[in-house]
């Protein structure tokens, strides 16, 4: 059972993208027993970023695909349950581009549902305590379209994996209530589980 577990690069003006931090400690340990675990981290770029998780897909033809993203102000992770085929954003990716209204792929379906069992991660994630919530969507910037892509890649490829996108919170160092480094990486190993 292999999966493919991908996060971001720092964008923008945050110092720090968690999600970085979270794939590569995992790059560095076994994933959860009985597990493959392949992970790494994506360019937040529309065009490279897009490429990436198609030729990551193509290489590893992964059971389960966990794409990672952050949701800077958000206070639980956010298990996401559609990726638009849209890309508008307020800012620039780490290219310079900046999209407003743009189709990911002209004629595509106009949405796709995660695959990953999102119920009975929210209820694992609830019975450790840690915040989470099921979102509607990924947002329009790169995260949603990764998630879009890999999405349709598996749809045109035959291949019959699991797929879907989490967003986590920011890091913080504040009291109990606040993520932590470790606690947003226990939160993943918790989804992993499921």
């Amino acid at each position: 059972m292999t999966t493919l577990l991908t996060g971001f690069n720092r964008f923008g003006d945050l110092e720090l993208n968690p999600t970085q931090l979270i794939v590569e400690e995992f790059s560095r340990r076994n994933g959860p027993a009985g597990m493959s675990l392949v992970a790494e981290v994506m360019p937040t770029e529309f065009v490279a970023g897009g490429k990436k998780i198609i030729e990551l897909i193509r290489q590893y033809r992964p059971d389960r695909i966990v794409c990672l993203g952050v949701a800077a102000g958000s206070d639980a992770i956010r298990l996401e349950r559609v990726a638009l085929n849209l890309d508008d954003c307020a800012i620039p990716d780490n290219a310079g581009l900046q999209l407003a209204g743009n189709q990911i792929l002209p004629g595509g379906p106009s949405a796709y549902w995660s695959t990953l069992p999102i119920d009975a991660m929210l209820a694992a994630l609830k019975q450790r305590g840690i915040p989470a919530v099921i979102s509607n969507h990924a947002g329009t910037f790169v995260c949603n379209h990764v998630f879009y892509l890999a999405r349709h890649e598996i749809e045109c490829s035959g291949l019959r994996a699991q797929c879907g996108f989490i967003h986590v919170p920011q890091i913080s160092d504040a009291p109990a209530g606040n993520f932590t480094l470790d606690g947003l990486i226990a939160a993943i190993e918790c989804c992993l589980r499921v």
